[in-house]
């Protein structure tokens, strides 16, 4: 296991954002299924794209590299896998969008993964791909993976939750229009994360897929039989990992900018820059350019219902901002790589926050300064970069144990930091 060391820093500089790694999932999952070659530009390569490379040419989908991404074929939603295991390592996206796609093929498939995946729930999509005809099973307990699924997908109708992850109704939109009668899915209990469907639905549409929602993305209805076309599309800077060298600016910038973000795009995180404005932190944004540089924060209440993957590096935000910060409505961060709101009380504890766990999300008091203490990832990315994000102000820095998850999102991310400046190395 890896640390993270980090020292207390001032950042200046431009980075290049990496590309979307919740882009990348969605075109090679829609291009596996799609009739002919589609190009993927850009695409960003971390340990969880690889599971979906890995799941993509195991079941038929063939991936060749290029100067500038990927050609990939795909099987025109004939689905005839090379080994009927599938591992999706840490890759929670993987494992959902994956377990639809392989209820197409003939042929029962098993997708399992790490200790973590083991513990992430699965029963209310593999029961919604049951109503639609598929032989679909949890084999771990209380509807956890390993999850073993084939036969084909008949469609009819079928009703999920929407509270528990979005790439449950993600996984159904993409494998719908393979159906024999087609789909009609109703999402209940409200939808959380809705940006990630949105992305979906966009890509979606890129190879020409038709699903008609008859409201805000609660009802939709999916013809059957449908066959996707093959696309030309280069993956766009992600919002999501550029939060935490954004963040970081806010905290101990100068000046740091991003480029390669598009604030016009659908992805929910880009709303980083109007919480970063709304903790005092001065925000531009020039086409594709963004540069946020550091100043007195204070603290902000917002619903992250849309955003949890901000809520790290948020919580670090609030932990300096003058007065109470509190981040709510993400009661589904809890079954995330580890549980987020758990793990984030705990170590910001460590630094001297003031830190309350809610049952939905945390409540922070900022302090006048954090001070140095040797954290845990827990073995999730996000959690890392949060706490990496936190040592740049912590008096005599920090060090962050299980480092080697940050490569699961944001490969680049150290060499990134210290190009802005950043007191930070990797050391085990």
């Amino acid at each position: 296991m890896t640390q993270l060391l980090v020292k207390p820093s001032k950042l200046k500089g431009r980075i290049e954002a990496q590309p979307s790694k919740s882009y990348t999932h969605r075109l090679l999952s829609i291009g596996l299924l799609a009739d002919g070659k589609s190009r993927i530009g850009n695409p960003l390569l971390s340990l969880d794209t690889k599971a979906t490379l890995n799941a993509v040419r195991n079941l038929g989908g063939k991936v060749e590299k290029t100067e500038d991404g990927w050609i990939l074929t795909g099987t025109s939603g004939n689905i005839e896998p090379l080994e009927r295991e599938i591992n999706v390592r840490n890759s929670g996206t993987t494992l959902r969008l994956m377990s639809a796609v392989s209820a197409l093929s003939p042929d029962r498939i098993r997708l399992t993964g790490d200790e973590s995946i083991l513990k992430r729930p699965m029963g209310p999509l593999v029961s919604s791909l049951s109503d639609l005809g598929a032989d679909a099973e949890c084999k771990g307990r209380k509807g956890r993976p390993p999850v073993v699924v084939g036969g084909g997908l008949k469609g009819g109708e079928t009703r999920i939750s929407g509270t528990i992850s979005s790439q449950f109704i993600s996984a159904l939109l993409i494998a719908s229009p393979y159906s024999e009668v087609g789909v009609d899915l109703e999402v209940e209990e409200g939808l959380r994360s809705k940006p990630y469907v949105r992305m979906t639905l966009k890509t979606l549409k890129l190879a020409g897929g038709d699903i008609r929602s008859k409201s805000s993305l609660m009802d939709f209805s999916i013809p059957g039989e449908q066959t996707f076309q093959p696309f030309d599309f280069s993956v766009p800077g992600d919002f999501s990992s550029a939060a935490f060298v954004l963040g970081a600016g806010a905290l101990a910038g100068e000046e740091v900018e991003v480029v390669n973000l598009d604030p016009k795009d659908v992805q929910g995180d880009k709303e980083i820059l109007n919480l970063l404005r709304d903790f005092g932190s001065e925000v531009k944004v020039k086409g594709r350019r963004v540069r946020v540089s550091g100043g007195e924060l204070h603290g902000i209440d917002v619903d992250c219902s849309d955003t949890p993957d901000l809520v790290p590096v948020l919580s670090v935000l609030g932990a300096v901002a003058e007065g109470r910060t509190r981040l709510h409505n993400v009661p589904h961060l809890r079954f995330k790589e580890v549980d987020r709101l758990k793990a984030l009380a705990t170590e910001l504890e460590k630094l001297g926050a003031k830190v309350k766990e809610l049952e939905d999300g945390i409540k922070i008091e900022g302090t006048d300064r954090l001070r140095g203490a040797e954290l845990d990832s827990h073995g999730d990315h996000r959690m890392a970069m949060a706490l990496a994000v936190a040592g740049l102000v912590a008096e005599g820095g920090v060090k962050v144990k299980g480092a080697e998850s940050i490569d699961v999102s944001y490969p680049e991310f150290v060499e990134d930091m210290q190009d802005l400046g950043a007191k930070m190395r990797v050391r085990g």
